[in-house]
């Protein structure tokens, strides 16, 4: 009887998916020019996925972006009419119970609040998903995939479960799940996207997934920043941080130095600086499992 009864409710609720999905598979046929783009992160600190949005809005498809709005992305993403941008609600861990017990919750609630996102948006002919965070995402696009007839496609930045290590340790429950789950849903994926040609060589020498190289490019609204902007930048960076003042002092007290630039005081030029330092601007961040360290000894050992 039991047995009858639970058969019953998982037929309850797989029914309605079914009928939706199969409704979305007849409306994704006059959707073939529409992707839908899914980041379980911070859509404006994104920058490569808005660039992949930008591209295909450039050459034809709709694009539906889902992900978390905290910050703002580019204004040319914002303009764009073929690109719409679906905020989701970034859900927060119980604050009872064990932590794995928190955590597993939480990845039970994400995973049914994106699969309801998902299955009720317009179908695209492709999902494109960034990884990480792929859990419980790329398992989730690849259900709506299979509902929908939808292709899965993953941007590989980097692996989920390494960088679950660093907080658990690399043998961690948890972690060797991750990994797990990462693999074997990784390898369910129509294409795969990386970002180096060491990761599509990881990939395929140790989870058997083919991927492509596609390098990251400043998008075309990337642009020098003007001298004099540069300069006041510097001034204001140089009155609470020694290393952009002024080594030594100008000639003529008006004129405005810093380690830099210096603006002239009668005709207001602003020129750089010949015996100048060098200045180095990292578009990524200083986490364990990005290692600065190395880039900053192999410029010494440069100097």
């Amino acid at each position: 009887m039991a047995a009858s009864c639970l058969v019953l409710l998982a037929l309850c609720l797989l029914l309605p998916l079914l009928l939706l999905g199969g409704w979305k598979r007849w409306r994704r046929g006059r959707a073939a020019r529409h992707v839908v783009a899914v980041v379980l992160g911070d859509v404006g600190r994104s920058p490569r996925m808005q660039y992949h949005a930008l591209s295909l809005a450039m050459h034809g498809f709709s694009v539906t972006l889902l992900g978390f709005c905290n910050s703002k992305p580019h204004d040319e993403l914002l303009q764009n009419n073929r690109i719409q941008i679906v905020g989701l609600t970034e859900l927060q861990s119980l604050a009872v119970g064990p932590r794995v017990f928190q955590y597993g919750v939480k990845v039970v609630l994400q995973a049914m609040y994106l699969l309801w996102k998902l299955m009720w948006r317009e179908p695209g002919a492709y999902i494109f998903l960034q990884n990480p965070p792929g859990l419980p995402s790329i398992a989730v696009c690849w259900f709506v995939g299979c509902l929908c007839g939808s292709k899965l496609v993953i941007d590989w930045h980097n692996y989920g479960y390494s960088i679950m290590g660093l907080v658990h340790g690399p043998n961690h429950p948890l972690v060797l799940l991750a990994k797990w789950y990462e693999k074997f849903f990784g390898r369910l994926s129509h294409l795969n996207l990386c970002v180096t040609n060491a990761m599509r060589e990881d990939l395929a020498d140790n989870w058997h997934i083919r991927a492509v190289t596609v390098y990251d490019k400043p998008a075309s609204f990337f642009k020098e920043t003007p001298l004099d902007l540069q300069h006041r930048l510097f001034m204001k960076l140089g009155s609470m941080h020694s290393p952009f003042r002024a080594r030594s002092e100008p000639e003529d007290p008006v004129t405005e130095r810093s380690a830099f630039t210096e603006r002239d005081a009668g005709s207001g030029l602003v020129t750089r600086l010949r015996e100048r330092p060098a200045l180095l601007v990292s578009s990524t961040s200083w986490t364990e499992d990005e290692d600065f360290s190395i880039l900053l000894a192999a410029l010494e050992s440069r100097v």
